[in-house]
């Protein structure tokens, strides 16, 4: 797989790469990681990239003109491109997603900035537009990073164990069922005592029974939709 992050501010993604699970996956040839600043585009002589929005209003908004020759260029020398810009407009992202993209070859996630960018780039080169949450923060950097770690999770090899993935949070609705880790007894509080017995059957069905109360209590909504579905199976 393939990443390109179209970014004013690299630096506040290129840290998330230096270690652990994803840092192997670029060792390995698992992900490759690129970065394009739509600055190194701008025709402006002082390499602007925003400017004031028509029909008034607070902030700036970045300027068609760098983002679409970036997109262009990059369209033009890649092959099998599929953009992605990070949006408060966009659908929000899910598990699902990140399954479904893990199967494309070459993301490229545009990242806005200031109060957001002219609608014309949006409309001409997005493949899909996503939001992470409906709270508000100063970039597409973040955004664009947890999709990146969410869908890189998903391809085969990037986990040193597969079955990593199976009990996994949002698998078929629900949450993952508690966790524990020794020592058995620790201030007091035990372990599930199914969970000692070694009946992979019975701790399975623990398990799942665990999961439905915690997304239930937690998640109610996503319980919902998993009671929902389950009765249409």
């Amino acid at each position: 797989m393939r990443y390109t992050f179209v970014t004013l501010f690299s630096n506040i993604i290129k840290g998330y790469f230096e270690d652990s699970i994803l840092f192997r996956a670029i060792k390995h040839g698992l992900i490759d990681i690129k970065y394009v600043n739509p600055r190194d585009y701008s025709c402006n002589k002082h390499k602007k990239v925003d400017d004031t929005s028509f029909g008034g209003g607070a902030g700036m908004l970045m300027s068609p003109q760098p983002l679409h020759d970036t997109l262009e260029s990059i369209k033009h020398n890649n092959d099998n491109t599929y953009i992605i810009f990070l949006l408060p407009a966009g659908k929000q992202f899910v598990q699902n997603d990140a399954k479904r993209l893990a199967r494309k070859e070459h993301i490229v996630f545009v990242s806005g900035r200031y109060e957001g960018m002219d609608e014309r780039v949006i409309e001409e080169f997005a493949d899909e537009v996503f939001s992470i949450g409906d709270y508000v923060l100063t970039g597409g950097e973040l955004p664009s990073l947890v999709m990146c770690d969410a869908i890189s999770r998903n391809i085969d090899g990037v986990l040193g164990n597969a079955e990593s993935l199976i009990d996994e949070s949002f698998e078929e609705h629900l949450l993952e069922s508690p966790s524990f880790t020794k020592p058995q007894k620790y201030k007091e509080k035990g372990v599930p005592s199914e969970f000692l017995k070694g009946n992979h059957s019975k701790i399975r069905s623990l398990k799942f029974a665990l999961a439905k109360c915690k997304t239930s209590f937690f998640r109610p909504t996503r319980y919902l939709a998993y009671k929902a579905e389950d009765r249409f199976v």
